[in-house]
């Protein structure tokens, strides 16, 4: 079903293609992995917007959302290879590039806000690692929030002990795998179209991730509890093939940029409302119970997870891990604890 389900929208594609040959459009293909109701998805609906506006109809963006054409494991290999022409993977996954870098996003408590998180993703520590992406043939292009992340599961997580035998769904991350050893839970790495079968099929106990991918893969009818930890943070990188991108002519490229300015804008903005209205789903669902943390409770995942940024030191510079907790405005707090 898998295969029929890509191979429809190959031959989608394809036709819209030649459509656009024969209407002398250029068709641009977005291709991501979460639903068109999240905040990835409607930041992408919103740029496409912007850019049929702007392009008065001579540039169209078709988005191919939830993984139906290329998943976790073939979206950049499908934009190295110029079978679309830009993605919005989570910033970890573009350690396939050589960034391993990217991972540093995966660290525990990494911003006390979002305001902290802006100062780096739209920085000059954002634009630094956005930019170390051309040497693979990759432009990258924005930054956008899905916001802060949760646990879930059927037991509620309220301590470390509480993870005990546990094994959680994580994206492909040293980091997490140590977050969750530090936790004292398993972790097993997965497609994120696949949790919501492993879910229900018992393959994982639980998983990680903002309120607002929760609600939209429908996970709240197979996690019973949700905890509010904001133990992490859910970043997408926007990327284009690199040969794709200087190709364009200066005024098109230039109309993107601006386009693309406009819906950085609006996911960072909509990103908080998306996860408070997706809660407030969750909530109303009546399937899974919330659950949120004590003063004490919170300090004592906070004390479980000290230790992973100094082990995150061997395979992400520790200039960067501090230059990052600097401009977050924690370095004193973080140094205390290694």
């Amino acid at each position: 079903m898998r295969y029929l389900s890509r191979l429809f929208f190959a031959l989608f594609a394809a036709a819209a293609i030649q459509s656009a040959i024969a209407e002398d459009v250029m068709v641009i293909r977005f291709s991501h992995v979460v639903a068109t109701e999240s905040p990835k998805g409607q930041a992408a609906e919103r740029f496409a917007e912007l850019v049929a506006q702007r392009s008065a109809g001579k540039v169209r963006v078709d988005l191919l959302p939830n993984g139906r054409m290329y998943g976790d494991n073939e979206e950049i290999s499908a934009l190295l290879l110029g079978s679309v022409e830009m993605l919005a993977p989570s910033l970890t996954k573009l350690k396939v590039l050589y960034a391993p870098e990217f991972e540093v996003f995966d660290l525990p408590y990494l911003f006390p806000n979002i305001e902290a998180a802006h100062r780096v993703t739209q920085g000059p520590i954002g634009k630094s690692l956005l930019a170390k992406l051309e040497r693979q043939g990759v432009v990258g292009l924005a930054i956008w929030d899905n916001g802060f992340k949760q646990m879930s599961a059927n037991r509620p997580l309220r301590t470390p002990a509480d993870f005990a035998g546990l094994s959680l769904r994580i994206q492909p991350s040293r980091i997490l795998e140590a977050q969750m050893r530090a936790l004292g839970a398993k972790s097993r790495v997965l497609q994120f179209n696949e949790v919501y079968n492993a879910l229900k099929n018992g393959m994982v106990d639980g998983t990680e991730g903002p309120v607002s991918n929760f609600y939209t893969q429908n996970l709240h009818t197979a996690q019973r509890y949700l905890t509010l930890s904001n133990h992490g943070y859910l970043g997408y990188a926007v990327v284009t093939n690199k040969k794709f991108w200087s190709g364009l002519t200066p005024e098109i490229r230039s109309m993107l940029e601006g386009a693309l300015r406009d819906a950085t804008e609006f996911a960072n903005e909509s990103a908080q409302r998306n996860n408070d209205a997706a809660l407030e789903s969750v909530r109303k669902s009546g399937l899974t119970q919330v659950v949120e943390l004590t003063h004490a409770e919170n300090k004592a995942w906070r004390d479980a997870l000290s230790k992973v940024p100094h082990q995150a030191e061997g395979r992400i510079p520790k200039e960067l891990i501090d230059g990052i907790l600097r401009e977050a405005g924690h370095m004193s707090t973080a140094v205390s604890q290694r």
